[in-house]
């Protein structure tokens, strides 16, 4: 007996991430593309302005898909906007998703 354990690819485990992008990214639908990119990769969480021109958040979902929008956040962005820098914090393994869609939080 005894033997592997499961045969989960890495890429499957769960991810959260909470990020904040600075630079331009406040009246250019920032939010709006944030939560179109991330329903189109099938992640989870939220997305909002904060008072002091940034925009921060948290994703959720498989790892290779939360690292794909960590590099949408960093480097593409909403048409207009203007992304000076991405920092990602808390990042960690979770057993299941805490959200059930994105969204867009006033």
């Amino acid at each position: 007996g005894g033997g592997g354990g499961t045969a989960m690819a890495e890429g499957e485990a769960l991810l959260s991430v909470d990020y904040e992008v600075f630079g331009k990214v406040q009246g250019v639908f920032f939010r709006k593309y944030t939560q179109g990119e991330a329903k189109r990769l099938g992640l989870v969480g939220w997305v909002q302005n904060t008072s002091h021109g940034t925009v921060q958040g948290q994703i959720q979902g498989p790892t290779a898909r939360v690292q794909e929008l960590q590099e949408w956040l960093r480097k593409i962005g909403s048409p207009q906007s203007r992304i000076s820098r991405a920092e990602f914090s808390n990042e960690k393994k979770i057993e299941a998703l805490e959200h059930k869609d994105f969204q867009i939080l006033k």
